[in-house]
């Protein structure tokens, strides 16, 4: 029988192995967001980052009405589903009429 110690290299993949599943589970929560309803809802940070906007261009569209949002005391969320709904109604693609050219 065989004295498994810290320095073995059965403990050091396994302690590896842990680190690693750690990292991946903190990563997972960080990115993680609950539904409710069916519906994912997302804070100013998540809007910003997701629109590459800053905090305050974020408060601009809230005041001229742009973005909808629901505020419960001090915190804002946004529902992530209006996100995509503004952002479907606001695209503006090329126009890809072939003139014949």
């Amino acid at each position: 029988m065989d004295l498994l110690t810290n320095e073995a290299e059965e403990v050091i993949e396994q302690q590896q192995m842990i680190m690693l599943l750690r990292n991946r589970i903190e990563e997972i929560l960080k990115n993680y967001r609950p539904v409710m309803n069916g519906e994912i809802y997302l804070s100013g940070e998540d809007v910003c980052r997701l629109l590459h906007i800053s905090k305050r261009t974020l408060q601009q569209y809230r005041d001229d009405n742009i973005l909808p949002f629901i505020q419960i005391g001090g915190k804002i969320i946004y529902n992530e589903t209006d996100l995509v709904r503004i952002l479907e109604e606001n695209y503006t693609g090329k126009n890809t009429v072939n003139d014949g050219f």
